[in-house]
């Protein structure tokens, strides 16, 4: 067992097991049982989830008595509440011992807890928000590159993200709704072809940086078709005249 439980306090000289903290849309008072007032079969299966695993590593010990039973059978929350033995008290009132030679009221408990798990969401978002340095989190480009290559590998284009055509109240579309929609379809199939065009340009200079050779060859290809074509042109002005 452990030398200092959770969950027990004391309102006044009376000792208490604190069921919930904090009243829910009622922060200042809390909901407390008076395990002396109890009988001694109650008392002790209580007790005994109190002293349990379960009970010392519940948030609230509501919820460790949720899943236990009564020697008879019945859900302790559930008939404890059904008894009228939970009670609603102010948390101020309540003084806790959360460590050997250490007091506090929890209502001031409380308050520090809710201050640790908000600086803990701070600091997680700290460190997202450093992560990302000011862009895209880090997760969520990742996931946007893999569905990027991935649509590439199939030869799909980008998606478009132009919304659809939307009719009135009426069910109708007037030209200005067609309009409107034309040009955000046109302005996106310019994002889309200046995309491709640079990534044209990215792929080339790959291939040029993997095989020289293949610039060389193209440079040949493209002189010869100027050849042919300079011959071409030539032999038909002799044959006009």
């Amino acid at each position: 067992m452990a030398a200092f439980l959770k969950h027990i306090g004391k309102h006044g000289d009376r000792k208490v097991l604190i069921l919930f903290r904090k009243v829910p849309n009622e922060g200042h008072m809390t909901l407390v049982i008076y395990p002396q007032v109890l009988n001694a079969a109650w008392h002790d299966a209580i007790m005994k989830v109190l002293e349990s695993d379960v009970g010392q590593q519940a948030n609230e010990f509501s919820e460790a008595l949720h899943r236990s039973l009564l020697p008879d059978g019945r859900p302790i929350l559930e008939t404890l509440h059904q008894e009228g033995m939970i009670k609603k008290i102010r948390a101020e009132d309540v003084v806790v011992t959360p460590q050997a030679g250490s007091t506090v009221k929890l209502s001031e408990l409380n308050s520090i807890l809710d201050q640790m798990e908000a600086g803990e969401a701070a600091v997680e978002k700290m460190k997202q928000l450093d992560e990302s340095r000011g862009m895209v989190a880090p997760d969520v480009k990742r996931k946007a590159e893999a569905e990027f290559k991935a649509g590439r590998e199939l030869g799909a284009p980008p998606p478009r993200t132009s919304a659809p055509l939307t009719a009135s109240s009426d069910g109708a579309l007037d030209d200005h709704a067609i309009a409107s929609n034309m040009l955000a379809q046109a302005k996106q199939m310019e994002t889309e072809a200046k995309s491709m065009v640079a990534e044209a340009k990215r792929m080339k200079k790959e291939a040029e940086a993997l095989s020289p050779s293949v610039t060389a060859s193209k440079q040949s290809t493209t002189a010869t078709k100027k050849t042919r074509t300079t011959k071409n042109k030539k032999a038909v002005a002799d044959a006009t005249q």
